[in-house]
């Protein structure tokens, strides 16, 4: 048994939260700088160099990357062995969000009710979605999304008929749906099986996982590749203004479903795919 202090989750929560949205993950920034040598447009390029640009202002000036601080997305996949002391656990990440976003100036984007529209003035609620796995450690991802690609995320209740064909045809369509609307280029998180919900965290998921690390099934990974090809040649380019780079990623992350169906959900994520993980 491990005794954690609900008050160190409170702590890391609130130094995450201002991490994440002030620089990329290593894997991100190599993506895209990668992307920016290897782009054909001359204005694709130049949109490439600018966000690295700004990468480097946000890091420097200690500022966000983004004015879309985005509704926090916590991860909590916590050891069965592992205790809590000092509170309620939700209270206290609930607390790291506010904290976090009040102390490091970044834009508040949650309201209370979805009709009323009231602002909640410190970014709370975050969505918080918790795992039990073996061993006595905490690990925390906390994964702040924007909502102009957010917005432009589908799910699709396919029928077994339409194979791998199907889920090909659906993520394709919803990465051409949301053209420049999702600030390409993209990562896209792939959710495949489960139910209705399972495959949308699924998807959810996948984003956090680094673009540098392919699925390790064969055929999965396969099946990202060629995702990405797919995508790169729709022209949507950076910033949807035209060029070989609409997409930096395709994640795809799977689970056993029922027979009678194919659930895929299509996460789509801005160039700023940005997170934060520790592990307690």
């Amino acid at each position: 048994m491990r005794i954690f202090d609900v008050a160190e989750i409170t702590r890391n929560i609130k130094e995450m939260c201002i991490e994440a949205n002030y620089s990329l993950t290593e894997d991100m920034v190599s993506v895209i700088r990668e992307a920016a040598k290897n782009e054909e447009s001359p204005l694709g390029r130049r949109i490439l160099n600018q966000l690295d640009e700004n990468m480097k202002i946000a890091g420097e000036d200690q500022v966000p990357i983004c004015q879309d601080t985005g509704m926090a997305v916590i991860f909590m996949d916590i050891g069965q062995e592992v205790h809590w002391e000092g509170g309620f656990l939700e209270d206290a990440i609930q607390e790291g969000v506010r904290q976090g976003y009040q102390e490091g100036f970044l834009r508040k984007s949650v309201v209370g009710d979805p009709f009323g529209r009231v602002n909640t003035g410190d970014n709370t609620p975050a969505v918080i979605h918790y795992q039990i796995v073996p061993g006595d450690s905490v690990r925390i991802t906390v994964a702040p999304k924007g909502f102009g690609s957010e917005n432009m995320s589908r799910i699709f209740m396919l029928k077994p008929a339409d194979g791998v064909e199907g889920v090909k045809n659906a993520v394709i369509s919803a990465v051409k749906d949301a053209g420049p609307n999702a600030c390409p280029p993209v990562v896209v998180g792939v959710g495949i099986g489960g139910t209705f919900e399972k495959c949308a965290l699924l998807a959810k998921r996948a984003l956090t996982r680094p673009v540098d690390q392919r699925s390790g099934i064969a055929s999965i990974r396969e099946l990202e590749q060629e995702l990405l090809e797919k995508i790169n040649r729709t022209g949507i380019g950076p910033g949807g203004l035209g060029g070989t780079t609409t997409a930096l990623a395709v994640n795809i992350e799977t689970y056993p479903t029922h027979i009678a169906g194919l659930p895929v959900a299509v996460n789509m994520c801005c160039h700023v795919n940005r997170h934060a993980v520790r592990v307690l």
